[in-house]
């Protein structure tokens, strides 16, 4: 599978209700020397998406007028966009112990590397994309939130995998989802897809037929724990920005001379 494919004959007609897909191949173990220091590890990766993402969000100005125009990303955007939605996912999965493997510094990974997305070129609504910045702030929120939660209290995820050597499935579960929905967010905000972000909570396991791919996130079938967890990383990402919004508050209020 890879990351950005053309789906041309009878499925074309579902393609606006297609979703961007996210596959991980679930580690059995993990090595405690790599996740111990895994954010060091990665350091060389966030200058890399650094400079990619200033690349990108020029090449979103030129392929956000391309497509008022032609209904569509011209290819190149296309590939180059997805490509680096790719990448910014490989590392995320990483920096979220989703995967012990180092990302590889490449756009177009390897076919065997464990974390791939498949996104799918199609035609876009014009009004959507000219409203897209509007359309998108309800996902945003829901993105930002729940990524919040996951990092507030990262530290309790990182102690637990370090010392397990492994994710619980529960965790793992949750984690892959608020991967998935950035994912999806992203994909939607890089006009990938004009599909809206769907899924927090899961899917069906009838979501994807037997005989097609799947993978321990294709599809991400939740467990009741998994789910709390999801529950427990939106309310963390509230009380994150009710605690940094009272901070700035207070921080910004003007103190009394003497």
């Amino acid at each position: 599978m890879a990351d950005a494919q053309w789906s041309p004959g009878p499925r074309a007609w579902i393609a606006a209700e297609w979703l961007p897909v996210l596959d991980i191949v679930e580690p059995p173990r993990q090595r405690r020397l790599t996740v111990l220091v895994r954010l060091l590890l990665l350091i060389p990766h966030f200058i890399v998406l650094f400079l990619l993402h200033i690349a990108a969000v020029v090449t979103v100005i030129v392929g956000w007028f391309a497509a008022l125009f032609l209904g569509r990303l011209p290819g190149p955007v296309f590939r180059f966009l997805a490509g680096y939605l790719g990448y910014q996912v490989r590392v995320g999965a990483s920096s979220m112990l989703l995967v012990d493997r180092y990302p590889p510094f490449a756009l177009d990974p390897p076919p065997d590397y464990p974390v791939r997305i498949e996104v799918r070129p199609t035609g876009l609504n014009r009004l959507a994309v000219f409203f897209r910045l509007i359309l998108m702030i309800p996902a945003a929120v829901v993105q930002s939130l729940a990524l919040s939660g996951w990092w507030a209290v990262a530290i309790v995820w990182w102690l637990i995998t370090l010392i397990l050597g492994r994710m619980p499935r529960p965790l793992l579960e949750a984690t892959a989802a608020v991967l998935r929905y950035e994912m999806r967010f992203s994909a939607y905000a890089l006009m990938l897809t004009p599909a809206y972000p769907k899924g927090f909570f899961g899917d069906d396991d009838l979501s994807v037929p037997q005989q097609q791919a799947r993978s321990a996130t294709r599809p991400l079938v939740m467990s009741g724990a998994g789910k709390g967890l999801l529950i427990l990383f939106l309310v963390l990402g509230v009380a994150t920005f009710i605690t940094t919004s009272t901070t700035t508050t207070w921080s910004n209020e003007p103190t009394d001379s003497m």
